[in-house]
């Protein structure tokens, strides 16, 4: 760790992305001079690896969240809506990957790579959006700034490690059973049985509502990175849950304001940061959630004019959810957030809204 640098912690450490989170602080080289993984009462004294090293877990409390210069969190809405503001109130930066600040008026909501210029205005807390939304506009802003888009239509096919370990777990159980002509365990994670399933359902339904949770985040995130409002930028998005550990698929029709054919379109996302073109489907070659794993970059192909309307393309983009889909986001958000010598909180930050 830099001796100079901040001091840095990461809430929800043992998590699959607090985990990453720690990982990819030292993988990339950030400027810490130390790094302190938070967590539960239950799961203190965890390790977890930041580098060559092992890094304790501690318990979060009152008495332990004074004199850091960073937080990357990633440990739920609930303890999000508790203790941002009180990292923030402490005199840290919050950069926080659950739901609960992304929609609020005053807590920029930033991909990297689509609206950088957006951590200028936060108050102490910056957003990180959910992964579905990451790797749909990492590949379709450089889109809507070459031509302009009217409206998108996703399907997300989304791996278990989006819910977590339990979940993780759940689907591994479940599919050696079934493998092995025993019964499968009941579902404990999910409302039906994810082994050899498609669930048309990620997250909940609220009352009186037909699209889940998850559906109303991408529309809505979606607006608020682009800085457009309802009536420019349409979406509609339906989330599916399918028995995969890692990476996230998404079929995408977008309808662009001004025309764009296949091979202009794969020539403008050659060029795009965090993007990598993988289309020669006659020879095979395509986006696979197995080729995201593990990597950085969204990985886009199947361009294809769609053949009902001249000004919609037709898409494939695939992604690691808990790479670009979360935790390496949350650090080049930190990354941005040092390079702009934004790492402070701005006077008047206690006015965010919980």
């Amino acid at each position: 760790m830099a001796s100079d640098g901040y001091r840095v912690c990461v809430v929800g450490a043992t998590g699959a992305v607090g985990g990453t989170i720690v990982q990819l602080l030292a993988a990339r080289g950030f400027p810490a001079r130390e790094v302190v993984p938070f967590t539960s009462e239950r799961s203190a004294g965890t390790k977890v690896s930041y580098g060559a090293t092992e890094l304790e877990c501690r318990p979060l409390s009152a008495e332990a969240i004074a004199g850091f210069d960073l937080v990357l969190s990633s440990a739920g809405g609930k303890v999000s809506a508790e203790w941002a503001p009180r990292f923030v109130e402490a005199g840290a930066v919050v950069v926080d990957n659950t739901s609960f600040w992304r929609m609020h008026a005053d807590v920029p909501l930033v991909i990297t790579e689509v609206n950088p210029g957006a951590v200028a205005d936060h108050r102490g807390i910056v957003a990180n959006p959910n992964c579905s939304t990451m790797q749909m506009l990492v590949t379709l802003a450089p889109l809507h700034r070459a031509v302009g888009i009217e409206r998108i239509v996703v399907s997300t096919y989304q791996p278990v490690s989006g819910t977590g370990r339990r979940a993780m777990e759940e689907l591994t159980a479940q599919t050696h059973a079934l493998l092995h002509d025993s019964e499968a365990p009941p579902p404990a994670v999910y409302p039906h049985r994810i082994a050899f399933n498609v669930l048309p359902q990620v997250e909940t339904f609220k009352p009186g509502d037909d699209y889940t949770t998850e559906e109303r985040k991408m529309m809505a995130e979606t607006r608020k990175i682009l800085g457009v409002g309802e009536d420019e930028v349409k979406v509609s998005a339906t989330c599916v849950r399918v028995p995969v550990l890692w990476g996230e698929s998404e079929s995408v029709n977008v309808q662009t304001r001004e025309p764009l054919s296949p091979e202009d379109c794969r020539r403008l996302l050659a060029g795009a940061s965090g993007v990598v073109v993988v289309d020669a489907p006659g020879e095979g070659v395509y986006p696979l959630a197995t080729e995201a794993a593990g990597r950085d970059e969204v990985l886009v192909g199947r361009i294809r004019r769609d053949p009902s309307h001249e000004r919609c393309l037709n898409m494939w983009i695939v992604g690691d959810n808990l790479r670009k889909g979360a935790a390496t986001n949350a650090v080049q958000i930190a990354e941005l957030l040092h390079e702009r010598g934004l790492v402070r909180v701005p006077e008047g930050a206690g006015l965010v809204a919980a």
